[in-house]
């Protein structure tokens, strides 16, 4: 199988990283997403085998069929936009279903009619590659950030990754991650108390439509997911250099959500921070088989899926200082490139540039992100500086 002639311990490493990162950074915003509408202990389990079963086989099957890698992820602040929903609105579990299944219906509408897409072609590329340079520079700052609670094991991480880059550059990443976990175990920061021995397993919950919850939990989680998820998951996919099927994948993601909403999957969709670990040098240094640490990352969720707690609890062991360090370590090199392709052109220079700050601000704005409101800070910027009114000829 072509799979295994391609495997490499980097893309391994990637797709472990890409899963580590992904749930330690919001693992316990789903959890409180979910007892925000009165999940129980069983329902809460349920809500990581469904978003794991989506997120794992959305990542590996596609990557598996176009030999491209494929990332999606939970919805990071969709889970925010449901925890305040939650507690605000007192809605129950049931309504949020049905809020979850409208949601996910107008993702796959917006997929399949390839109406997103074509929003994302009027994009130029320098704006898309200064938004991805700004959402990926806030997790390059926490690496020194985390600096002034654990600076031994952030030192010893930045030492590690340094000599490795020079020495062993494909497996960087993964020796960095060992040194972090040997430093933090020696130190004794694990926390191996948050690891629940229990599997997971479904529950299903009948949806309740209302046009409370479609006002004020099925709008709002779909336009956060659309604009501050799908907006730079494309954006990283380009600046990769990857010809994806954008319309097709954004709509299954849509379905797969639907599907499994009344297990708990509240929102997947397109990942980017962690579609940027996948699809960047560290991963592979062929871009041909870089779909293999998508794979991996997707085997990894599913695993997630079927062990739910404990897996959970294995990462959430990991100190937070680790996890923020691995993040920034890993996207060094996509930073880069975003900045360079970002900057490269005079033309477009200075709207590139405040589409990075913006993004890199982490404004929140009527409840949606900052990658958003830097595409329309930066657009502006170029049409005010590039606009040029018809005129008609002299006659």
């Amino acid at each position: 199988m072509q799979f295994f002639r391609d495997f490499s311990l980097s893309a391994l490493s990637a797709g472990f990283v890409a899963v580590l990162v992904g749930v330690t950074s919001s693992v316990a915003l789903v959890f409180q997403a979910a007892q925000a509408f009165g999940a129980t202990p069983a329902q809460i389990s349920s809500w990581m085998w469904a978003l794991g079963w989506g997120i794992g086989l959305c990542c590996a099957v596609p990557s598996l069929l176009l030999r491209k890698p494929v990332m999606v992820a939970w919805s990071t602040p969709g889970a925010a936009v449901l925890a305040a929903a939650g507690v605000a609105g007192g809605f129950s579990m049931a309504e949020a279903v049905g809020a979850f299944i409208v949601s996910a219906a107008l993702i796959a509408l917006c997929g399949f009619s390839g109406w997103f897409e074509r929003v994302m072609d009027r994009i130029p590329a320098a704006i898309a590659a200064a938004l991805l340079a700004g959402v990926l520079a806030r997790f390059g700052l926490q690496v020194f950030e985390s600096a002034q609670t654990a600076l031994p094991l952030v030192l010893s991480m930045l030492l590690t990754y340094v000599l490795s880059r020079r020495l062993w550059p494909r497996y960087a990443v993964m020796l960095t991650l060992m040194a972090g976990i040997a430093c933090a175990a020696w130190q004794g920061q694990m926390q191996w108390s948050q690891v629940e021995w229990r599997l997971a397993l479904p529950v299903f919950t009948t949806p309740s439509f209302t046009w409370q919850a479609c006002i004020s939990v099925a709008l709002p989680l779909f336009v956060v997911t659309m604009a501050s998820q799908n907006l730079p998951g494309v954006a990283v996919i380009r600046t990769a250099g990857y010809a994806l099927p954008v319309s097709r994948l954004v709509g299954t993601t849509g379905v797969v959500t639907l599907l499994l909403a009344p297990f708990g999957a509240f929102g997947i969709n397109l990942a980017a921070i962690t579609a940027a670990i996948c699809m960047g040098t560290e991963a592979h240094a062929d871009p041909a088989k870089r779909y293999t640490a998508a794979v991996w990352c997707g085997l990894f969720y599913v695993l997630l899926g079927i062990f739910g707690a404990v897996v959970a609890g294995l990462l959430a062991a990991f100190p937070k200082e680790l996890v923020m360090a691995i993040a920034g370590l890993a996207l060094l090199g996509s930073i880069g490139g975003g900045l360079v392709a970002a900057l490269q052109q005079d033309s477009s220079r200075e709207a590139a540039l405040i589409t990075f700050l913006v993004t890199l601000s982490g404004v929140v704005i009527a409840g949606i992100g900052s990658a958003f409101w830097g595409v329309v800070a930066g657009g502006l910027t170029l049409f005010v500086q590039q606009y040029q009114p018809w005129r008609t000829k002299a006659r």
